[in-house]
């Protein structure tokens, strides 16, 4: 197995925990030297937070670790593309290298609706990749959204 897949099959562990808890499940985890220093997923719903995305739960988690807001030697790998939030947050951070899942239609800041690191000019520039387990995390994501809306269907059915 490649390096890169058992890095974002771990992000696919925290995407699980997301979905367990009706979380969209999305998964992060940084490392640095080959070693993962932090993890997390998205807390939005249980924290009603619209901040507590699993990126910057991981980059809060990763600076605590290292004592330092600077993240410059660490990669992330995360199931879904960020969005601007996230995006922003990376290149503030000085994350060195992003590899990302699946891109996300709707809301993806580094490629599909805009392009952060590459279309404007930031004190940071953040490498990135795309496609890693793209099967797998898209999967994660469409049974998530499928039983959603089957949940949705039975709670309104419940209600007439």
């Amino acid at each position: 197995m490649e390096i890169e897949e058992y890095y974002m099959k771990e992000a696919l562990k925290e995407a699980r925990k997301a979905y367990e808890k009706g979380e969209v499940p999305v998964g992060a985890v940084i490392v640095k030297n080959e070693k993962i220093i932090a993890r997390a997923h998205n807390l939005k719903e249980i924290k009603k937070d619209t901040t507590k995305h699993a990126e910057i739960l991981a980059i809060q988690k990763a600076s605590k670790k290292l004592e330092a807001w600077r993240l410059e030697e660490c990669k992330m790998y995360v199931t879904l593309e960020p969005c601007t939030m996230c995006a922003g947050a990376m290149i503030n951070s000085r994350i060195k290298k992003v590899v990302i899942g699946t891109l996300d239609q709707k809301t993806g800041a580094c490629g599909s609706v805009l392009n952060l690191f590459e279309d404007y000019k930031f004190n940071h520039k953040v490498e990135y990749k795309v496609g890693v387990l793209q099967k797998e995390c898209e999967e994660i994501l469409k049974e998530f959204f499928k039983d959603l809306r089957k949940t949705k269907k039975i709670k309104a059915k419940k209600e007439d």
